[in-house]
Formats: structure tokens, sequence, C-alpha cells
């Protein structure tokens, strides 16, 4: 008996160790990972049309039929994990390869190729919606997101792109 368990942990094993890893840059210069760009914080302290950043994922993995997108604050526990707001972006099956647009913050008007998974954690101290941009007053906080592909519900691939510090 004690064989049999140890070798469904080394399957669980070798395949988490031999999970795929996606490729994610941003489509627009002036998100450089290192700091936030001026005006994409939240309104709360100045953000103008604030929202998510134009993403280029690519080396999706072909069974791959979405993309699920959880933007985090890495320094606020609350807003750390998918707080900022969980999006999931649908793709065609196959596509190794897609551009991912921007979505608005402080809005549940998302485009239609977008399903809110979970709105932003916080919606007092700012305003409600699928997507808070970075709103830590411009203390440093790291701002992230966990890119991840998926096929139905089971994860093929995923990355982490650090979006910057505000």
């Amino acid at each position: 008996m004690k064989f049999k368990f140890f070798n469904a942990l080394a399957v669980t094993f070798l395949v988490s160790t031999n999970a795929l890893a996606l490729d994610a840059k941003f489509a627009d210069a002036s998100w450089d990972g290192v700091k936030v760009p001026t005006g994409q914080q939240c309104q709360k302290f100045g953000g103008i049309n604030p929202a998510t950043p134009k993403l280029i994922i690519s080396e999706i993995p072909a069974e791959s039929n979405a993309l699920v997108l959880e933007y985090s604050d890495r320094n606020y526990e609350l807003m750390d994990n998918g707080g900022h707001g969980v999006m999931k972006y649908t793709i065609e099956t196959g596509k190794s390869q897609v551009e991912v647009p921007s979505v608005l913050g402080h809005t549940f008007d998302i485009p239609k190729e977008f399903t809110l998974i979970e709105a932003h954690r916080s919606p007092k101290w700012d305003k409600a919606g699928a997507y808070m941009p970075p709103c830590s007053g411009g203390k440093n906080n790291e701002y992230y997101v966990t890119i991840k592909a998926v096929k139905d519900d089971k994860v093929t691939a995923t990355t982490v792109l650090e979006m910057g510090k505000y």
C-alpha cells in the first residue's frame, strides 16, 4: 500500500515540475514593469482613465481556450492574490500568441471577450468595478498580474508579470 501512495506522489510531482510557462510582455512602452505609469493609478489618487495594461501573451499551449488574469498588490494582503480583480479572456483554441486589450478600471462595463471572475476586493476604498488600478497613494507598493492559460478550468501554463511600483 505504501508503494502505491509513493507512486501517486511521484506522478503529482512530475506533473507539477513540468508545468509550462507563458511569455508575457506589455504592448505599451509606458508600462515598464518598474514604475506604474503616471495617470494609471486609481481615481482616488488622480488617475485619468486608468486601465489594465495591454498585454502580448505567447507560448500559449495549443489546447488552451482562455487566459485568466489576476491583478494584485503584493504589499497589501487584502489586495494580493487577485485582490485588484480577476477576469477571464476568451481565446481561440490553437492560438499560440494573443494581444489582450486593456480593461478600464472602476467599472463593470468590460469588453465582451472578458468574463468577470471576481471584482476587486475594496469597493469602499475607491470605486467598485472589475479592476482597481494601483491605489496605494504612492507608497511604492508592488503591483503584478498573474496570467494563467486554461482549458476550461484546468491550468495549462502560467507566468507572473510585474506591473511596477506605485
